[in-house]
């Protein structure tokens, strides 16, 4: 795992104007859109209730699940295998890819295969990878890890993107100004790879035991085609994405596209259950799913278990004030906002950095409010915290400023004189815009940003003020 520094990231990011306009579109897209998504159905609460409860009965008998949906693969003439580490994954994966003498591979999505460096382990043994999902390409192109887990393009710009297709494609002139243009360019580079490709690679929304079936969904049709025109298709997963059965999987998608994108409903959900038949002129004539745990079943069996039940919908990072303010590669991690810091630590615990994660968060709520399988993130965050604490993980300073908060909120006449006598003293400096541009103990607040100053009272006098005025 790369190491991480998210404070130093951080500080980047909020100084990268490009990213900034790019993280903009995030409010007046994936919020509003969610917003009227959810608006639009009777009782949505009740669809989460729904899509929890199939979650949490997957999780709770993990292991029989697992071995039903082996079962059934096997049963349609498919394979499975069990990689305990990312590593082993690839390795798996590059091993049938040579076993079919495989050169060139279509790439779907798959935040497994992010785990793994797939990529990279692929070119490293000649074997190409074609990205077929246009954000992966996209990243592809600028040889960058995703910024998101449904957008992963979410932080290039529209003349960003522009710009690597006019260096990649060496079209001659062309008009790629609008959206169109450029996703019909990508159409047409991507055309020929489908139907020349030895081998397609894919990740999967859900696994249903009690068919067998992989679920996939996209919105660009790329994953029917990567999954249908190779004779040898690979499904990269982990092993939480588990469902029992498939009223279970279309509990999960109710909330899964309204959640991540506004939508109803993806363009294309598909269910895969193997090779193709005799009598099938279309598929795969080989069929493989390569299962990660990852740490997964120590997390299972922790207090933390509740954050297998992801779905991976993005709505945490969508609302996240964090993460919409420096993107998701401040994280450097396969997954960030919100779930990632949840995830990055308890896949990475060795990594004394991974637990500054936990801290990138307001725990303003609104992630556990959008979840649409109810994780409580800000839990979570907190017990990670506690966590990073016996770990010997915070800084002496930030120890002893807590410690000595603690002792004064002991004392309540004590905390309120000091509190007060603090908001007069800021006031005195305050200045003609009152806002602070600098300001001891909190130059992490006011290094990108101003401060700005109390009005004069804290919030207990005017609460006693308030009091007072309503019992006149």
């Amino acid at each position: 795992m790369k190491t991480i520094d998210f404070v130093d990231l951080s500080h980047e990011a909020l100084k990268d104007q490009q990213l900034q306009s790019a993280l903009n579109h995030i409010s007046g897209g994936f919020v509003a859109n969610r917003t009227k998504a959810v608006d639009s159905v009777e009782n949505f609460e009740g669809l989460r209730t729904q899509a929890k409860a199939a979650r949490d009965r997957a999780m709770q008998d993990l292991d029989i699940y697992l071995l039903q949906f082996e079962r059934k693969v096997q049963e349609a003439g498919g394979h499975v295998h069990w990689a305990q580490t990312p590593e082993e994954l690839a390795q798996i994966v590059v091993d049938i890819a040579k076993q079919h003498k495989a050169k060139t591979v279509l790439k779907g999505k798959s935040m497994v295969a992010e785990e793994a460096h797939l990529n990279d382990v692929l070119s490293a043994n000649d074997i190409t990878p074609f990205e077929t999902d246009l954000g992966e390409y996209i990243i592809q192109l600028a040889k960058e890890p995703p910024s998101h887990i449904v957008v992963p393009a979410l932080h290039k710009t529209k003349q960003q993107i522009k710009a690597l297709f006019a260096d990649a494609h060496n079209l001659g002139e062309r008009d790629l100004d609008s959206v169109a243009g450029i996703v019909n360019e990508a159409r047409g580079v991507m055309r020929e790879r489908f139907l020349t490709a030895d081998m397609s690679i894919t990740g999967a929304n859900m696994l249903v035991a009690e068919t067998g079936s992989t679920v996939l969904v996209t919105n660009e049709g790329n994953g029917d085609l990567s999954s249908s025109l190779p004779n040898l298709h690979i499904v990269t997963s982990s092993i939480d994405k588990i469902i029992a059965t498939q009223d279970d999987a279309c509990k999960v998608l109710r909330v899964l596209a309204k959640s991540a994108t506004g939508q109803p409903i993806t363009a294309y959900t598909s269910f895969y259950n193997g090779p193709k038949r005799s009598t099938e002129k279309d598929g795969p004539e080989h069929f493989h799913i390569v299962l990660l745990d990852n740490k997964r079943s120590e997390i299972l069996a922790s207090e933390f278990k509740e954050m297998l039940n992801c779905i991976r919908c993005g709505a945490c990072m969508n609302h996240c004030p964090v993460y919409t303010s420096v993107g998701g590669h401040a994280y450097n991690s396969v997954y960030p906002g919100p779930m990632g810091s949840v995830l990055t630590p308890l896949m990475h615990g060795h990594d004394k950095q991974a637990f500054d994660l936990p801290n990138a968060s307001t725990f303003c709520g609104r992630c556990e409010e959008v979840c649409p399988v109810k994780i409580p993130l800000p839990s979570l965050l907190r017990k990670l915290r506690v966590k990073g604490l016996n770990k010997g993980y915070v800084p002496l300073i930030s120890k002893w400023f807590v410690a000595a908060y603690m002792q004064v909120i002991q004392y309540p006449r004590f905390y309120r004189f000091s509190t007060a006598l603090g908001v007069r003293l800021l006031c005195l400096f305050k200045g003609k815009k009152g806002r602070f541009k600098r300001l001891p103990l909190a130059s992490g607040w006011t290094q990108n940003r101003d401060m700005p100053a109390p009005q004069g009272e804290t919030f207990q006098q005017r609460w006693a003020k308030k009091q007072k005025e309503r019992s006149q």
